[in-house]
C-alpha cells in the first residue's frame, strides 16, 4: 500500500484546522445568541424583583384586603386611603372605550387590506397605517385635549374639559395599527386553497372573507386583540394628558379620571421622599398592572393554542 503524500496529508490538516475554527466560531456566536436572549430574561426578572420586594415594603403598612377593597384612593392625604380600586375603573374605562374604536375598525381595516385591497393599495396603505404607531403618545395626548374634546363639547356641552371619552378615543386610534396589522399578517396566512373552496361552491369575496378567512386565521386575530388590550391598559401619557389624572371610582368615560399608569407618572414626577407609603404605592399599583397585563397575555396564549389551525 502506497503511504499518504506530504500533499495529502497536509491537506486534511488545513481542512480539519478550518472545521475547528467553524466550530470555535459557531460556539461564540451561540454564545452570544444566547446571551442576547437572556437579557430579556434577566431584565424580566429584575423588574419583577423590584416590583415584589417594593411592593412587599408597602403591604406591611397597608393590608392587601383594604387596598382591593377600599373605594377611595388619597394616598398623598393625611387622611390616607389606597384602593386600587379606583385607579382600575380608570384604566378599564378607558380600555373599553379604546377597543370600542381599535377593534372594529382594525378588524375590517385588516379584511380589507387582506382580501379586497389590490398588490399596489395594499402596500401603500399598510405602511402609512403603520406610521400610526410611531407617533409620539404625548402628542396624541395633546390632540386628545386640544382638538377631540372641543369637537365632543359641541355634542355635548357638559362635557369636562378632562375627560376619559376623549382619551380613549384617541388611544384606540393609536391601537388601529397594532390590531390591523397583526390581524392582516394572520389572514395572509390562511391557505389559498380555502379561498378556492370558498369560491368554487358559490362564495362571494364578502361571504369568503368573513366565514372562511376569519375563522381560519381567529386564533391569530385573537392574538392581535389581546395586544391591543395589553397596549390600553398600559398607555400612559394620552391619559396623563387628556384625562385629568382625578382619583375618581366611575366607569363612565364623560368624566375625569386617573389610571393606574397616570397615577404613576404623577407620583414619579413628584416630591415624596423615598422609601416613604406614599411612595411606594407606585409599585403596587405597578405590580397590579404587572399581572393585569400577565393574565391578558396567558389568555392570549390559551386561544392560540385552543384555535390555532394547522395546514
Amino acid at each position: 500500500m502506497n503511504a499518504a503524500s506530504p500533499t495529502g496529508d497536509a491537506r486534511l490538516a488545513q481542512l480539519a484546522r478550518s472545521k475547528a475554527v467553524r466550530q470555535r466560531k459557531d460556539r461564540i456566536i451561540e454564545s452570544i445568541l444566547l446571551l442576547a436572549a437572556c437579557v430579556s430574561v434577566f431584565t424580566t426578572l429584575a423588574i419583577v424583583y423590584i416590583l415584589l420586594k417594593e411592593s412587599l415594603v408597602f403591604f406591611s403598612n397597608v393590608p392587601l384586603l383594604t387596598f382591593l377593597t377600599d373605594r377611595q384612593w388619597t394616598p398623598l392625604f393625611d387622611d390616607a386611603h389606597f384602593g386600587i380600586l379606583v385607579l382600575l375603573s380608570g384604566t378599564v374605562s378607558s380600555s373599553l372605550v379604546a377597543l370600542a374604536i381599535a377593534i372594529p375598525l382594525g378588524t375590517i381595516i385588516a379584511i380589507y387590506l387582506s382580501e379586497f385591497a389590490g398588490y399596489r393599495v395594499r402596500e401603500i396603505l399598510k405602511p402609512v397605517l403603520e406610521l400610526l404607531s410611531g407617533i409620539p403618545t404625548i402628542i396624541y395626548g395633546f390632540f386628545a385635549l386640544l382638538v377631540v374634546t372641543p369637537i365632543i363639547q359641541k355634542i355635548y356641552p357638559e362635557l369636562p374639559t378632562f375627560n376619559i371619552l376623549s382619551a380613549g378615543i384617541v388611544m384606540g386610534i393609536m391601537i388601529i395599527p397594532y390590531v390591523s396589522s397583526l390581524s392582516e399578517d394572520a389572514m395572509r396566512a390562511v391557505p389559498m386553497s380555502l379561498r378556492e373552496g370558498a369560491y368554487a361552491m358559490g362564495s362571494t369575496r364578502y361571504q369568503t372573507a368573513t366565514r372562511v378567512v376569519v375563522p381560519a386565521a381567529f386564533s391569530g386575530i385573537a392574538s392581535a386583540y389581546i395586544l391591543g388590550i395589553s397596549r390600553a391598559v398600559g398607555e400612559t401619557m394620552i391619559l396623563a394628558v387628556a384625562a385629568g389624572m382625578q382619583p375618581n371610582l366611575t366607569l363612565n368615560p364623560l368624566e375625569p379620571a386617573a389610571t393606574v399608569t397616570s397615577y404613576i407618572v404623577q407620583v414619579a414626577l413628584g416630591d415624596l421622599p423615598h422609601g416613604s407609603v406614599g411612595y411606594q404605592t407606585i409599585f403596587a399599583a405597578g405590580l397590579t398592572l404587572m399581572v393585569l397585563t400577565l393574565a391578558f397575555n396567558l389568555l392570549g396564549y390559551w386561544l392560540r393554542r385552543r384555535f390555532r389551525e394547522a395546514y
